[in-house]
């Protein structure tokens, strides 16, 4: 890299729009969508799509609701054209839908390309040349009134094909390619030389397109551009004002945003961004945008991961992980305080609640997802993931010490490891280390006497079956009077919680337990259709992990 890059790049000019109101402006209704993906994303890959491919994006793009959709460049190869033609002769473009094809300003195209639309009930035709100084002197070889004269000229041969099939319905669409590096009051020129041609009106209007073909500047700087336009262009109550952002500099979806708060009427772009170099505007990104602001974008994208499968098919591209709103990984925190918030968020949150939820600026289920993936768990997790996936996947309602306690565990095995847990891995560890499928309803009785409540019970310590018995004021004070007696040291309850998992003949009691076990503070856990019996197998587990009994599940298998 250069030490001094002004001595090769220079700095973009401002437009000077002192009276700018597009920054105080707020996005209140959707513009008029149009997908490109059929023509400038189709362009833009390694392999462009076949027919059938091109076919399953149409009618995906359909689904979704598009009613202008960019089919192709049909003088531009026989696939192209034969696929408009499939599209016109097999009825395939519903009522409701105005596909759009485009041209350079190259008389045999433009002929060519009016021959691909017959028959079509209603089409956008997209007429487009360079207008750039590096492109005027470089490429075209044209000064400023030879360019002028290209447009208007390719304008009036619009209007002669469009006389000779009247059958159709006609809308007539210009682009001044690289409008994002021409000088504005050229631009304004241009487009006025050729709307001057088409003599558009409020009820026969044309569109004009104002392409960032290379993104150039700020994003601020291109709304200026826009909102100069805006105000400036003749004829502008008969124009449909439209964008074409590209994302050269990242900054695509702003600039797309900027300018329809600038005056823009209409967006172009492409499903995730697909296109040329760094790609085209996402649309699916500002719809969305639009959404979570209480915009509804007339987009639909209530199954995002069904629509991600078709576009990654047609293009054979990849959609990246971080990826907004669809990639696999944008709804998901690793992170511990993350996690911890969002858990605490969702448990607070009652069902019609205005949605406001840390880390997540869109419901999932919104978009077709599930919570599954809120949330997994790595080295950089925390208590608050952890006990969220027990949770929620399989019922357990960690009391926050011994969130706190597993967590430690956990980490442990990940420090190990360095690989994600997923939640089955989760629940697996749980149910080793708390010994939930190893340890046995120990036998027991349980009888109220005069001093209080009375068990006995059976269990195996080392070798030995040890029969016990206890008196407390409830069956666990007394299962553990009996216990502390047989290992021979202290054994206190410090807490208690349980709950139950499903209902009816299913449904199961889960007991947690904190216990003292000599100078040892830990939990122990169990799980059983019986409450009492859940309690005691806690009891177990906790003396089971302070090893004052054996790990060996025989140690707790009943007398016979």
């Amino acid at each position: 890299m250069l030490q001094n890059p002004a001595s090769k790049y220079r700095s973009f000019p401002r437009v000077g729009l002192k009276d700018r109101s597009w920054p105080d402006a707020v996005i209140s209704r959707p513009p008029v969508w149009c997908s490109v993906d059929l023509r400038d994303g189709n362009q833009a890959l390694i392999e462009p799509m076949d027919i059938p491919r091109k076919l399953r994006m149409f009618q995906a793009l359909v689904k979704i609701g598009f009613k202008e959709i960019e089919v192709g460049f049909p003088s531009a190869s026989q696939v192209e054209w034969d696929f408009v033609r499939k599209l016109v002769e097999e009825n395939l473009i519903p009522d409701d839908v105005t596909i759009q094809v485009l041209t350079q300003a190259r008389e045999p195209l433009i002929r060519r390309t009016f021959e691909s639309l017959r028959g079509a009930r209603r089409a956008i035709v997209h007429l487009y040349n360079a207008t750039a100084p590096v492109m005027r002197k470089v490429v075209l070889g044209l000064d400023e009134d030879g360019i002028v004269d290209l447009a208007a000229s390719r304008a009036r041969l619009f209007q002669e094909l469009a006389a000779q099939q009247p059958d159709t319905e006609w809308v007539f669409q210009y682009s001044p390619e690289m409008f994002s590096g021409t000088e504005l009051p050229f631009a304004k020129r241009v487009v006025d030389a050729v709307t001057a041609v088409w003599q558009p009106t409020p009820q026969r209007k044309c569109i004009v397109n104002l392409p960032s073909t290379v993104e150039h500047s700020t994003p601020n700087i291109f709304a200026d551009m826009i909102e100069w336009m805006h105000r400036h262009l003749e004829r502008r109550e008969g124009i449909v004002l439209s964008v074409h952002p590209h994302n050269d500099r990242g900054t695509g979806t702003a600039a797309g945003e900027f300018a329809i708060m600038a005056g823009a009427d209409r967006l172009e772009g492409c499903l995730f961004g697909n296109g040329e170099r760094t790609g085209n505007l996402d649309l699916v990104n500002v719809a969305l945008n639009m959404y979570t602001q209480g915009v509804h974008p007339g987009l639909d994208f209530s199954d995002i991961d069904e629509t991600r499968r078709i576009v990654e098919q047609c293009n054979q591209l990849p959609v990246h992980p971080r990826h907004p709103y669809v990639g696999d990984l944008v709804y998901t925190s690793f992170s511990g305080s993350h996690q911890d918030a969002i858990k605490k968020a969702f448990s607070a949150r009652k069902d019609g609640d205005t949605w406001d939820m840390p880390y997540l600026p869109i419901d999932p289920k919104d978009l077709g997802r599930s919570y599954e993936a809120v949330i997994r768990v790595n080295s950089q997790s925390g208590k608050g993931g952890i006990s969220y996936l027990l949770e929620s996947e399989f019922g357990l309602e960690l009391p926050r010490r011994l969130q706190i306690e597993f967590s430690q565990v956990v980490q442990g095995v990940m420090d190990a490891s360095g690989k994600e847990l997923t939640a089955r891995e989760l629940f697996d560890l749980f149910e080793r280390e708390y010994g939930l499928a190893s340890i046995e309803t120990p036998r027991h009785q349980v009888a109220q006497g005069g001093e209080g409540v009375q068990l006995e019970a059976e269990v195996r310590i080392g070798e030995r079956t040890v029969r016990l018995g206890g008196t407390g004021n409830g069956p666990i004070d007394a299962f553990v009077d009996a216990l502390a007696i047989a290992v021979g040291d202290t054994v206190r309850v410090l807490d208690y919680h349980e709950h139950a998992i499903g209902s009816g003949a299913n449904a199961q009691a889960v007991a947690y337990i904190e216990l003292r076990v000599g100078q040892r503070t830990l939990f122990g856990v169990g799980r059983d259709a019986n409450i009492v019996a859940a309690s005691l197998k806690a009891i177990l587990s906790g003396l089971q992990r302070a090893n004052a009994v054996p790990r060996d599940a025989s140690a707790y298998a009943p007398a016979k």
